[in-house]
């Protein structure tokens, strides 16, 4: 119990203290925002790496951080902080829904058809299942980070194939973001726009074909 007032009051802390500087407004401003972290140099990484992992505990759309990235890092770099973002964002949801709001969460949520199917997927399957709900948009994405952290996958294990399974797709909204800012939109924009709904697709389709050969349920 203790841990989590502390919790909490330290999130209060954080935002009084955000607020009564100034920096939310400052972050509602997209040129604002922007110039900030561009002339932070290196800090600047860590704090848009802060903002993404506070985003994701409090399952705000990761697209946005995303597509924000590839706008003010450009493409690859604004991908590659942008998937250490979300995986840190992931795990830090993980260790909160174990440690910190576990009670809560089982007695608000356990017994929820999500929660209930994730966790016997984890019995049944392990890894696997973990793979196949993280490729497949079958539950929030956001609420699968807070339902694993109430079964006994490992959390190594969890953010290992989180950083994985995010990968494709978080660098794709990052490059797309990042060539629109630089070139604007052109003809080579909407091939590789086509390739990567490609990829995209294939994706989509290969957690099904591993689910249907394992004969696992999902």
């Amino acid at each position: 119990m203790h841990k989590k007032i502390g919790v909490l009051l330290g999130l209060v802390v954080v935002w009084g203290i955000l607020w009564y500087t100034g920096t939310i407004d400052k972050l509602n401003n997209f040129d604002t925002f922007r110039d900030i972290i561009r002339a932070s140099g290196v800090y600047g990484y860590l704090i848009f790496i802060g903002l993404y992992t506070i985003s994701a505990v409090f399952s705000l759309p990761a697209m946005v951080m995303t597509i924000t990235a590839g706008v003010v890092f450009g493409p690859f770099l604004g991908g590659i902080l942008s998937l250490v973002g979300a995986t840190a964002g992931a795990v830090a949801a993980f260790f909160s829904s174990r440690y910190f709001f576990r009670t809560f969460l089982t007695r608000k949520f356990g017994a929820s058809p999500i929660f209930v199917k994730i966790e016997k997927g984890v019995e049944a399957n392990g890894i696997d299942f973990l793979i196949l709900t993280r490729l497949l948009p079958i539950f929030p994405y956001n609420l699968q980070n807070y339902a694993y952290g109430l079964t006994s996958m490992n959390w190594l294990s969890y953010g290992l194939v989180s950083f994985i399974t995010m990968a494709p797709g978080t660098f794709i909204y990052a490059y797309f973001a990042g060539e629109i800012a630089v070139n604007g939109v052109s003809q080579k924009m909407f091939f590789q726009l086509f390739i990567a709904g490609i990829i995209l697709f294939f994706l989509s389709r290969l957690p099904k074909w591993i689910a249907k050969n394992k004969g696992i349920d999902i």
